[in-house]
């Protein structure tokens, strides 16, 4: 493994654990915070003991996600050391705004973990509820910063040099917005749909019912909701992409010929000799009524994109074909379960019904690692979209890929800790608060 592939990969491999913490410590305290204020208002215990377990939880990942966190701040100075360079004083205040929004988190949850019992329960809520909103805002700064490398703004380039800088207009570029609500709602999506199928796998081995029935409910409410809006926010991304970066939209579609009514392509492998997709299916004119909201409309295709600056083509559409796939097979079980709240209570306590949630379990954060693929590797070979290449800005430090093989294996040792922990943590749950449930198993 050469080294510019060395760096590339430790970079895929940290934000690929990382953004699976991030994700869970977004919303997680979101989840907590609701029982809480359920066990507040209503009095039930099992809500008091919800809120205890998820909060154990929540600990778990805020310290993965600290600690991930950190050697991504690290990476990024020893790894891209020139993008560092030019791109640091342009997009660095949403890396500062995010340390404290960090630092925030981590005093709010200080004290909501210790103050059971010590502090007035509005108060102790509001801890929980900083947790919350500090969380979120953390992943948005941090998307800020990832939408300015997809479309820069608040500087000119001139002559190879960056003037004029302005951070809040770097920091609140043309894509902020669209990339931050498709990222949050992917974050609840994924995580209401994990969360609630470990409490329906409980549910379905008849353990401790009414505690994972409720802790269920209020997970799979956020995670359906998610997955219902989450095409509205992809919808925005993917009009962003075709005017900031044209040729990640090709890419994502396989889209090798400009075209009007174009037809938008579903799975297929891409022929990059032969400029075709293989075994995909065509929608005619799906593709230009998405993109231009008219399907007579042209859609840039590769051929108006030199080679040189073409991104992976087979790499992308696979990743976006997963995500699609993945993303439009949460939303109709989203919508499947409101219809069951709705009309079909019956089907709550079924089997299949139960099913379908536990097998969904981990799909969420395929479909959020497949995303990201898509966001990464869709801009290649551009680290900063039309200024830097990825291979201008990489260290020129020889041995990397030692590193690489180091935090690997760090990364699979810390991910197995976090099982170990949440495994222990699930099983203990019967033991601490099966008293208080009146179901008989």
């Amino acid at each position: 493994m050469n080294d510019f592939l060395a760096a590339r990969s430790q970079m895929a491999i940290s934000l690929g654990f990382h953004i699976i913490y991030s994700c869970i410590g977004m919303v997680m305290p979101v989840f907590m915070a609701v029982s809480h204020y359920k066990w507040i208002k209503t009095g039930d215990p099992v809500y008091k003991n919800i809120t205890q377990a998820w909060s154990k939880g929540v600990a778990i990942f805020f310290a993965t996600g600290a600690v991930s966190g950190t050697i991504l701040s690290f990476e990024l100075g020893l790894l891209w050391p020139k993008f560092m360079e030019h791109a640091g004083p342009i997009f660095g205040m949403p890396f500062s705004l995010e340390g404290v929004a960090f630092f925030i988190e981590a005093i709010a949850l200080g004290f909501f973990l210790y103050g059971w019992d010590r502090f007035n329960k509005w108060f102790h809520w509001s801890t929980g509820i900083l947790v919350g909103v500090s969380g979120i805002i953390s992943g948005i700064l941090v998307v800020s910063a990832n939408s300015w490398m997809n479309n820069p703004a608040g500087f000119d380039f001139v002559n190879g040099q960056y003037l004029n800088i302005d951070p809040v207009e770097a920091m609140f570029n043309g894509s902020w917005f669209s990339e931050a609500l498709h990222m949050t709602l992917a974050a609840f999506s994924a995580t209401g749909f994990a969360v609630a199928g470990i409490h329906a796998l409980m549910i379905a081995r008849k353990k401790n019912v009414q505690f994972h029935t409720k802790a269920f409910k209020i997970a799979i409410v956020f995670g359906a909701a998610a997955a219902i809006l989450q095409p509205f926010s992809g919808d925005l991304s993917a009009k962003d992409a075709a005017k900031n970066q044209p040729a990640k939209l090709a890419a994502m579609e396989a889209h090798f010929h400009t075209q009007a009514f174009a037809p938008l392509i579903f799975g297929g492998i891409p022929d990059t000799i032969n400029k075709k997709v293989k075994y995909g299916i065509e929608i005619p004119g799906l593709l230009s009524l998405l993109v231009n909201d008219d399907p007579k409309q042209v859609v840039n295709g590769l051929d108006k994109i030199q080679p040189k600056n073409q991104p992976p083509i087979a790499i992308t559409h696979l990743a976006f074909d997963v995500m699609i796939t993945i993303g439009s097979a949460l939303m109709l079980t989203g919508i499947l379960y409101f219809i069951a709240l709705w009309k079909k209570k019956s089907w709550l306590s079924k089997k299949w019904f139960l099913a379908l949630f536990i097998l969904a379990t981990p799909f969420g954060f395929i479909a959020v690692e497949a995303g990201w693929t898509v966001t990464e590797v869709g801009r290649q070979p551009w680290i900063i979209q039309g200024i830097m290449r990825t291979s201008q800005a990489v260290t020129p430090m020889p041995g990397i890929h030692y590193t690489f093989y180091l935090f690997t294996v760090m990364y699979f040792t810390l991910s197995l800790a976090v099982i170990f922990l949440l495994s222990r943590q699930i099983k203990m749950v019967p033991e601490l608060y099966e008293s208080y449930d009146p179901v008989k198993v």
